[in-house]
C-alpha cells in the first residue's frame, strides 16, 4: 500500500510567519518566529527588528520540539514536573529540547504537517502569537 504524507511547503511556511508577525506587532513586542517542516527541519524564520537575540534558538527550539514530540511544549511542560511523567525529558536529544509554551504542531484535516516556534515575549504571549501563526493555515492546532 502506497504511503502518503504532506509536508508544509515554503509558501505556507511564510503564511505562518506573516500571522505571527501580525499577532507579534498587535501586542507590541518583536519576535522570532520559526517553522519546521514535518521532518522538523527549519523552512521558514523572521527576527523582527530588536527582537531578543536569545530568542532565536528558543524558537527554532520550541518548533523543532513540538514536532518530534507532536505535542505543544506547554503541555510538554506540565509533563516533565517533577513527579510527571515526562521528568526530564529537556534533557534529551542533546539537550536541544525546549519546553516552555510557544511551540505547537501545526495540523491540517488532522495530519501533522510541521511546527511552529515563536519566542521573545511572556510564555503566555509567545503562545497567543504560535496560535494566530498557525492559524494561517491550520483547521486544528490540537496535540
Amino acid at each position: 500500500m502506497p504511503r502518503s504524507s504532506y509536508s508544509l511547503t515554503l509558501s505556507e511556511a511564510k503564511r505562518i510567519v506573516e500571522a505571527g508577525e501580525a499577532k507579534a506587532v498587535s501586542i507590541g513586542v518583536a519576535y522570532n518566529i520559526a517553522v519546521v517542516d514535518a521532518g522538523g527541519a527549519l523552512i521558514a524564520f523572521v527576527r523582527q527588528d530588536d527582537a531578543l537575540i536569545g530568542s532565536i534558538d528558543l524558537a527554532i527550539g520550541k518548533a523543532v520540539t513540538a514536532r518530534i514530540f507532536d505535542k505543544r511544549t506547554s503541555d510538554l511542560a506540565a509533563m516533565a514536573q517533577p513527579g510527571a511523567p515526562l521528568f526530564g525529558i529537556e534533557q534529551s536529544n542533546g539537550g536541544k529540547v525546549v519546553i516552555f509554551g510557544g511551540g505547537l504542531p501545526v495540523k491540517i484535516d488532522g495530519q501533522i504537517v510541521g511546527a511552529v516556534g515563536t519566542s521573545a515575549g511572556s510564555v503566555e504571549q509567545d503562545i497567543a502569537v504560535a496560535e494566530a501563526a498557525a492559524a494561517a493555515i491550520s483547521q486544528s492546532t490540537d496535540s
